[in-house]
């Protein structure tokens, strides 16, 4: 009755119901801020983008989901549908720093004249810790058994190491006459237990896997290809460097922090002292 006195037949018309402001409607500031972290760190995505809004100290904090909204809004990430967790894929982790270790091998280090460097690689299941980051020409067991001694001479002798069944890592698939390999005999010789996946199932060292996907986007895609090994090196040392320091981890609330994947852990002082790793022919 009220709006037909004051308007008339024109005031029965309907009316908007949408609302005029909205208590969680995202600060235009936060978003401009989101957009412009993505376009200057285009691999971001929206869980990174939330992990540095809040290490600046932005209040109230969206969502993750409110983040890629934003990002959605603005033409910065593609919208794609919902895909359904595995319900048979069991995530696991050890408690703590230096209990194992993953190792594995990559390839893709494409080089300025036609030929291809591996990177033998390892991380600390626990931590992310990147501990191994060598750029080889041929990915031989002694390289990789350097490499990993190298390694525990840094930051100690870690309780167990994980791999696949690469020739490098073990002699188990070798056949009847297979022996001992040089990897197997420096486990054995310095304490640790060595583990190997089921063949065909990389979900088993699911960390070492999404280490190389990360090294494949956020350094490879941008800097190949090397003009030689000792480059392809030096920028996998800064990189390694930014990835143990700095670069936030998805699956972990901050990135590692400090020198070390034990940090200033007790069981990092007392493998220090223990740790007698050797690279002697077998």
């Amino acid at each position: 009755m009220r709006r037909y006195q004051e308007g008339g037949l024109a005031g029965l018309a309907d009316r908007s119901h949408r609302v005029r402001s909205h208590p969680m409607q995202m600060p235009a500031a936060v978003e401009a801020l989101i957009c412009e972290l993505r376009r200057a760190h285009p691999r971001w995505g929206p869980r990174t983008l939330l992990w540095e809004l809040g290490r600046r100290g932005v209040e109230p904090l969206p969502s993750r989901a409110a983040v890629y909204r934003a990002l959605v809004r603005n033409a910065l990430i593609e919208p794609v549908a919902r895909r359904r967790k595995r319900e048979d894929y069991v995530r696991w982790e050890r408690p703590g720093p230096m209990q194992l270790w993953q190792l594995d091998i990559m390839g893709g280090l494409r080089l300025a004249d036609g030929g291809e460097a591996k990177l033998i690689t390892g991380v600390d299941d626990h931590s992310r810790f990147c501990v191994i980051a060598s750029v080889v020409a041929r990915p031989t067991g002694r390289m990789v058994c350097a490499a990993f001694a190298q390694a525990m001479r840094a930051y100690g002798v870690p309780l167990e190491v994980l791999t696949d069944n690469g020739k490098q890592f073990t002699g188990r698939l070798g056949g009847p006459r297979a022996g001992e390999v040089l990897f197997e005999r420096i486990c054995r010789e310095n304490g640790v237990t060595l583990r190997h996946t089921q063949p065909r199932s990389p979900t088993t060292t699911g960390k070492i896997e999404r280490f190389h996907q990360t090294v494949r986007r956020e350094l490879l895609d941008e800097a190949l290809p090397f003009d030689s090994i000792e480059q392809a090196q030096e920028s996998v040392d800064g990189f390694a460097d930014y990835y143990n320091t700095a670069r936030p981890h998805q699956a972990l609330p901050a990135p590692p922090a400090g020198s070390s994947p034990a940090g200033q852990t007790k069981r990092a002082r007392r493998v220090s002292r223990r740790s007698r790793c050797t690279c002697r022919p077998a």
